[in-house]
């Protein structure tokens, strides 16, 4: 079976996730979530931990009642990392190696392939320093999904919109079908 982890960050597009998170489960995966603060201000962890079947990591602080290296242990079995819906904060993290919370730290120490699905407002999608990360995350071998072009929640019209949950889900599974050995980064 394999373990795919999910990050979900804080951005009106989360709720899309659970549908991911759900359909991955279906199609037989292991799935573990890990959200940020800001994610839990719009959907509850419980969602997540009933569409997985497994405990949602959301504070690397959680009181555990033995020695714990979640996010080291996370990253290392991940065949699949994927961050939806990715926030600019999110991706200007990892360009820049920052790990100041679970989602940062586990990705910091995965090995297999990471998916980058972002949702931001168009003006914080098309900021220069926004598209410079992205090229960033690109050329080290991170797969950076494209934006959908539309209304966003806010009411302005342009890119930045989550690609469909579908579309994410199975470029997903597409990623895992393929060779590891062409897939490490």
């Amino acid at each position: 079976m394999k373990n795919i982890v999910v990050g979900v960050t804080g951005g009106i597009a989360c709720y899309k996730t659970i549908e991911i998170v759900n359909q991955l489960k279906k199609d037989g995966y292991n799935v573990n979530v890990i959200m940020t603060q800001s994610a839990q201000e719009f959907v509850r962890p419980l969602t997540f931990q009933v569409m997985s079947g497994n405990l949602v990591v959301t504070d690397m602080y959680d009181p555990v009642d033995h020695w714990d290296t979640t996010h080291i242990d996370l990253g290392k079995n991940a065949d699949l990392f994927v961050i939806v819906p990715a926030t600019a904060n999110i991706i200007g993290k990892i360009a820049s190696g920052i790990a100041d919370d679970m989602l940062s730290t586990t990705v910091m120490v995965a090995t297999c392939p990471i998916v980058i699905a972002p949702a931001m407002n168009t003006a914080m999608y098309e900021n220069p320093f926004v598209q410079e990360n992205i090229k960033k995350l690109e050329s080290h071998g991170y797969h950076v999904l494209g934006t959908k072009e539309g209304m966003l929640a806010c009411g302005d019209l342009g890119k930045g919109k989550l690609l469909p949950w579908e579309d994410i889900t199975n470029y997903i599974k597409d990623i895992l079908e393929k060779d590891d050995k062409h897939l490490k980064i």
